[in-house]
């Protein structure tokens, strides 16, 4: 089983999505007609990402906004104080039914994060899947009616349309912009009020209990916490389990708490092969699609028409990925999956991911608008976390979250650096650098190069182009050959510049298409 690709070249001057620059976008791509699990893990490692079948890399050094690969490392990932405030609503709803007051939009992810989008970051979250397709319909129709052809059917008009109705819809996808105001609690700027001298205000409940337990303190040194807990604090919902009170909570804990058996509500999750040949993601499909549609139509203003069979399947259902199935891998095998979020026996919300070799990688969240308080971008991002931790228990290497792209300069975009440990990929060597050590450099400028040797040179680059794989007139064959039949010096730049995106491994590995 190989990787088959067809390179479409580089695309400039086109719509932005994040800054709205009407040609400031500039990305190669490729369609993929099939693809190993291992080539798409190289190819995301060099900073590309799929959008259903489209294969697609910005040109980090041109493009307006430049979008840097991130992951996060979930081994050591620890949920911050506004992760822990999700995961708790959530248990409260499904314990008792309560709806927090406080709406998601008045809690900012983290108080420092002033542009960061409150707790309902699924408005925007894994919007990088669009790469602004209305540019590159004629690409993609192409290649879809040449498929078509080759499985002996003619494309139908309505095909198409459903094709360019899509594209308008990446491109909103890709806008970021939240279907609503977001209230921010911002801080005080220095001059307006704020003496940076002084310690920080402090609420007057606060100092209360800071009274209180110096008071237990006197009263009962040694019994400090019990004393406290017993006078100053309500009694948890759930509480604590025995030996572990003075431990942080862990993701698991905090997610997987038990649930009195008089819970209000049942919430199940099912990771859900993409394929039409098995039986629950076929039995589910219609749910799953009125689901995308309700979602399109209140959170991106989308008209009916829009949000067609066509483009759900197209985006959302083809994936290039084999599935496979090798023994020492996940339970589950690798390959493209929607987790649905079942509510007492409906679904709530869909996170497409693909399960990779080294990683589980996020591809888009849809999600009922009417659970909108329940912030569950947050929560099924926290959900990915952890379910990448237990498929690392049986396939060690398998080890890291993949959060699509970073984009500095786009403010609504910056809410993926709060999911700590993580790392940014370096556009021009391709090693992972610890997101802290790249913020200061990208407040600087939009577009760095985060490795800091300046000897250092991208170690997977194509070296030996002629033995790139060529896949022409139904044969394969080393460049090398392929390209003494060849009399046009276009051919020859547009097959080294594909190699030289891809890499030598995957160079040698992927069959490329050429007609």
């Amino acid at each position: 089983m190989a990787s088959v690709v067809e390179y479409k070249g580089l695309k400039a001057g086109y719509h932005c999505g994040y800054c709205d620059s009407e040609e400031g976008k500039v990305s190669c791509g490729m369609w993929a007609h099939s693809m190993t699990v291992q080539d798409y893990q190289d190819l995301i490692d060099r900073g590309w990402r799929r959008s259903g079948k489209y294969v697609y890399k910005p040109v980090m050094n041109q493009t307006c906004c430049p979008q840097y690969t991130i992951r996060c490392r979930p081994l050591q990932f620890q949920p911050s104080k506004s992760h822990k405030k999700v995961l708790k609503k959530m248990l409260k709803f499904l314990a008792k039914g309560e709806i927090s007051k406080g709406n998601c939009e008045d809690e900012p992810m983290e108080p420092t994060m002033e542009e960061t989008v409150a707790g309902d970051f699924a408005l925007i979250n894994k919007l990088d899947i669009q790469c602004d397709l209305k540019t590159l319909s004629d690409d993609l129709k192409e290649s879809f009616e040449s498929e078509e052809k080759k499985k002996g059917k003619s494309p139908k008009k309505e095909e198409s349309k459903g094709l360019i109705q899509s594209q308008h819809i990446e491109e909103k996808l890709g806008s970021g912009e939240p279907s609503h105001t977001i209230k921010m609690h911002m801080a005080p700027k220095p001059g307006k009020g704020a003496d940076l001298s002084k310690p920080p205000c402090r609420k007057a409940k606060e100092i209360r209990k800071e009274r209180k337990r110096l008071k237990l303190m006197q009263q009962n040194p040694a019994g400090e916490l019990e004393g406290f807990q017993a006078h100053g604090e309500p009694p948890s919902l759930f509480p604590p389990k025995a030996n572990k009170s003075n431990q942080p909570k862990s993701l698991e804990d905090l997610i997987f708490e038990s649930l009195p058996e008089n819970a209000s509500h049942k919430l199940e999750v099912r990771l859900v092969p993409v394929s039409f040949e098995d039986p629950e993601f076929k039995s589910s499909f219609s749910q799953s699609f009125s689901l995308y549609v309700k979602y399109q139509m209140a959170i991106h203003q989308d008209p009916p028409d829009e949000c067609g069979k066509t483009e759900f399947t197209r985006f959302l259902c083809s994936s290039p990925l084999e599935a496979e199935n090798p023994p020492h891998g996940p339970d589950c095998g690798y390959g493209s999956f929607h987790q649905q979020y079942w509510l007492d026996g409906r679904i709530i919300a869909v996170g497409v991911i693909d399960i990779l070799p080294y990683c589980v990688s996020s591809v888009y969240l849809y999600y009922d608008p009417d659970y909108s308080f329940l912030s569950l971008g947050v929560y099924s991002a926290l959900r990915e976390i952890g379910f990448t931790r237990q498929l690392h228990q049986k396939t060690s290497q398998l080890s890291y979250y993949y959060m699509g792209f970073y984009i500095h300069s786009c403010p609504k975009m910056k809410y993926k650096g709060q999911y700590r440990p993580s790392d940014l990929l370096c556009p021009e060597t391709y090693v992972w650098v610890p997101i802290e050590q790249c913020l200061s450099s990208l407040d600087n400028s939009k577009y760095c190069r985060f490795n800091q040797d300046p000897e250092a040179v991208d170690e997977g680059r194509s070296k030996e182009p002629d033995r790139l794989q060529v896949f022409h007139k139904k044969a394969i064959m080393p460049y090398g050959i392929y390209k003494k039949q060849q009399k046009d010096p276009r051919e020859e730049a547009a097959v080294l510049q594909y190699a030289g995106l891809v890499g030598q491994a995957c160079s040698e590995r992927m069959l490329l298409l050429r007609n």
